[in-house]
């Protein structure tokens, strides 16, 4: 493993959607690097452009955002359609000097970044591209530790084979309808009844009220049931450390990228929506073997494990770094 010599500086940069921000922020902890979070907005028309003809990016960023501005950084991060201009611009305004990468297909050309993480729905390919099966994520040994710690001791009130439930929330594209949740109730209870399981849920900011009542109010009383109630901290690291298997709505590439991380039994609850490519990312991960659509049943042993995508990616980009001008 490529060891820091010294620390360059970084960015991490955004419009500040969950999704992409866990993935800049994932992705510079895997390099290994202190880094400044930048959000920025860019808003219309300037936000429909494709970031190579976006003239001046820099001039229109939102003024009541992050603006961008040198010192520039040897490393800049960035994730999302809207935030390649700024990329770009930043690349030429420090004469080559800042190593860039870029998450996902950035719609601009590719010889435009130092390297871009893209996985098989973006369709690109190039010597500068790194395609993953499962986008970058923070999951590492370290937060699992510190969660399995952290939350042992209330887990180990609750019947043993441990199952995680993770659940999202509605988007642009998909619903999490009562419906949903009163078959994710009926098939949990099957789960328990055939497995003997325990079960831990944790909801998100963007789970419906509506359906995390539904949930509290079937599994009241059920002791081998346990919600987090969004007091106090979070238990999603414990949970993904401490549980035999888990359960994930399918609404997030980035949930369920860190679900598999571990290599344990993962089966998606599917919303209601379409998504071409998301439906596209869930299916290859579903023919690979990867996860499984969940039905009541235990949650079945991945057939084959995964690299971790992340830190290959962090490998590459300190390869990248030591390259420029002696920084590592």
């Amino acid at each position: 493993m490529t060891a820091l010599t010294k620390h360059p500086t970084c960015w991490v940069v955004t419009t500040g959607d969950a999704g992409t921000r866990n993935q800049v922020i994932g992705l510079a902890e895997a390099v290994g690097l202190p880094f400044v979070e930048k959000i920025i907005g860019l808003g219309a028309p300037w936000g429909w452009f494709p970031g190579n003809l976006l003239p001046t990016p820099l001039r229109w960023l939102d003024p009541s955002k992050d603006q961008l501005a040198p010192p520039w950084p040897d490393l800049l991060i960035t994730a999302g359609r809207r935030s390649t201009g700024p990329s770009i611009a930043i690349r030429k305004a420090s004469g080559g000097k800042t190593v860039t990468v870029h998450i996902q297909n950035p719609q601009a050309p590719l010889d435009a970044f130092d390297l871009i993480v893209a996985m098989p729905h973006d369709d690109i390919t190039g010597p500068n591209v790194i395609v993953s099966d499962t986008a970058m994520h923070r999951v590492s040994p370290t937060l699992l530790e510190e969660g399995r710690r952290r939350w042992k001791e209330a887990f180990d009130q609750v019947p043993k084979p441990l199952t995680a439930v993770i659940l999202g929330g509605p988007n642009k594209h998909y619903d999490f309808t009562l419906d949903i949740a009163d078959a994710l109730i009926r098939d949990l209870r099957s789960l328990h009844e055939t497995t003997g399981c325990g079960i831990v849920i944790t909801p998100s900011r963007r789970t419906p009220e509506p359906v995390k009542a539904r949930l509290a109010d079937a599994f009241s009383g059920a002791t081998w049931c346990w919600i987090w109630d969004e007091s106090g901290d979070n238990p999603y690291f414990g949970m993904m450390a401490l549980a035999d298997s888990s359960i994930v709505t399918a609404d997030s590439v980035s949930m369920i990228s860190e679900a598999v991380s571990p290599g344990k039994p993962v089966s998606a609850v599917k919303l209601s929506g379409v998504a071409r490519r998301h439906d596209a990312f869930i299916a290859g991960l579903v023919e690979k073997g990867i996860i499984r659509i969940f039905d009541g049943t235990p949650p079945s042993v991945q057939s084959r494990s995964l690299p971790n995508a992340t830190e290959e990616a962090g490998e590459r980009i300190k390869s990248l770094l030591a390259t420029r001008g002696g920084i590592l």
